[in-house]
């Protein structure tokens, strides 16, 4: 799987879970040279609090276009350590 915005692959992996119909990369497989921290967090009801990454390519910036959670709670654990996208990245084969 791939995770392209702005023309640029963001993330690369053969090994992505899915969980309501989004796919979550390794956070290893994420480019690092591209995110940048965000002060947004949203709250799901049985996955945890998430945080947000904002995209930053080729001088534009797609704002908390990545979330991940840091903490998930038990029934959703098989997210640790993994990063989902929108906001108008294509995630594809």
């Amino acid at each position: 799987m791939k995770a392209i915005w702005n023309g640029t692959t963001i993330a690369e992996s053969d090994d992505t879970v899915v969980v309501e119909g989004n796919h979550y990369f390794p956070r290893a497989a994420v480019r690092d040279d591209v995110v940048r921290p965000s002060t947004t967090t949203s709250v799901c009801p049985w996955k945890g609090t998430a945080s947000y990454l904002s995209l930053e390519v080729d001088g534009q910036t797609n704002p908390d276009a990545a979330w991940f959670y840091p903490e998930p709670k038990d029934a959703a654990r098989e997210i640790t350590d993994r990063v989902a996208f929108w906001k108008g990245v294509e995630v594809t084969a």
